[in-house]
C-alpha cells in the first residue's frame, strides 16, 4: 500500500541535505541548470555520484542526453542562486557568474565545491532518472554548506 504523496514529502522533509546546481550544456552549447537537494556519492571506486531528475523537469530531456555534466554545491550565501535554478525562467544563466571548463561544462562561481562528472549510466525510478556520474575532476571553495530542511534554506552557525 503506497503512501499519500503529501505525507512522504513531510516525512522526507525532515532529513537535512545540501543544495546543488546540476548543469550542462544543450546540444547548440548554451548552457543549462537546475537546483537540486538528490545529490549523493555513491562510490570511491570509481568515483560515482548521483543526481535524480524529475521527469516533468526543463533540465531532464538536455540530462536524458547529456555525456557530461557538473555538480555545484552552493556556498551559504548563495541562496538566491539555487531559487533563480529552482524557477521556471528563460534563462537561468542570464546574469549569472560562471565560466565554462575546459571540457565546456558550465560551472557556477563561488560553489563551494564543483564536481565535473562524464555520465556512468542512467535509469528510471518512478517519476525521476537516476543520473550516475562518474567523477572527473573538481575544485573546492570556501565557506559553509546552504542547507534545506523542511521546505526552507538554513545555514550552519560559524
Amino acid at each position: 500500500m503506497a503512501i499519500d504523496g503529501a505525507v512522504f514529502r513531510q516525512l522526507c522533509g525532515r532529513f537535512p541535505t545540501g543544495v546543488v546546481v546540476i548543469t550542462t550544456t544543450m546540444n547548440d552549447g548554451r548552457p543549462v541548470g537546475m537546483t537540486a537537494n538528490s545529490f549523493t556519492s555513491v562510490s570511491l571506486e570509481p568515483p560515482l555520484v548521483s543526481v535524480n531528475v524529475d521527469h516533468h523537469a526543463a533540465m531532464h530531456c538536455h540530462m536524458a542526453g547529456a555525456q557530461r555534466f557538473a555538480i555545484n554545491i552552493l556556498e551559504s550565501r548563495q541562496e538566491a542562486l539555487s531559487r533563480r535554478f529552482a524557477e521556471e525562467h528563460p534563462d537561468r544563466f542570464d546574469g549569472v557568474g560562471y565560466r565554462l571548463s575546459e571540457g565546456g561544462l558550465p560551472l557556477l562561481d563561488g560553489a563551494l565545491a564543483i564536481l565535473e562528472c562524464a555520465r556512468h549510466t542512467a535509469f528510471e525510478a518512478g517519476d525521476h532518472t537516476i543520473v550516475i556520474g562518474e567523477v572527473t575532476g573538481g575544485q573546492v571553495g570556501e565557506g559553509r554548506p546552504l542547507l534545506y530542511y523542511r521546505g526552507g534554506y538554513y545555514d550552519l552557525p560559524a
